[in-house]
């Protein structure tokens, strides 16, 4: 049991490394938002870079396998900034909700009562949303969330999300003054499915 408690400790400190400094979160498992991308060459699979569908102002690359999660994926610009980090997503390699409710205490301690609780009304999705801005007024987005939803939409487990959404409103907005024809087509097939009155052709048969 002492040998247990003791690499508890340990993961959990693994698991926020970075997150050690005052103010707004920049940083986790030595992966920095607003860093190139080339940086972390030694820690990302290059084969797997792809840009985020919808997205196409932000593409994905998956990492490499790293002591205490099971998987990870960084996210960076396109257009403004490209090969620039912008989100970093990981999935603990602990799925249970009893070391989500550990870290949840611990992210509490270091950054007080979450701004936003996303998750569903029953508890099988819970995701909690911390927001910042840093010294140069960018917004950060932190979400540390677990799911026991057996769903293909969701990603089960636990897992966490640091995002600089200023940095990737931008590269939005880059795409878009680049290729007007993004945002125009997505309002028109809004308009146009507002004008459909039967309701009927949505249903499966």
């Amino acid at each position: 049991m002492k040998k247990a408690a003791i690499f508890l400790v340990a993961l959990m400190v693994l698991a926020l490394q970075g997150l050690a400094h005052a103010g707004a979160p920049r940083e986790i498992a030595g992966i920095r938002l607003g860093a190139p991308l080339e940086q972390y060459r030694d820690l990302i699979q290059e084969d797997t870079r792809i840009p985020v569908r919808h997205m196409k102002y932000i593409s994905e690359v998956q990492m490499k396998p790293m002591d205490g999660y099971k998987s990870g994926y960084i996210y960076y610009g396109n257009c403004t900034s490209p090969g620039t980090v912008f989100k970093i997503k990981l999935k603990y390699l602990r799925d249970d909700k009893e070391f989500f409710n550990e870290l949840l205490e611990l992210f509490k301690g270091k950054f007080g009562k979450a701004s936003e609780y996303r998750g569903d009304a029953f508890g099988g999705y819970i995701a909690w949303k911390w927001s910042f801005t840093d010294e140069h007024k960018n917004k950060i987005s932190l979400i540390l969330q677990h799911n026991s939803i057996d769903e293909e939409e969701y990603t089960s487990g636990n897992s966490i999300k640091l995002a600089i959404t200023t940095a990737m409103d931008k590269e939005r907005q880059c795409y878009e003054a680049k290729y007007p024809g993004t945002r125009r087509d997505a309002n028109t097939a809004q308009d146009q499915s507002k004008e459909i009155k039967n309701l009927k052709i949505f249903l499966p048969e």
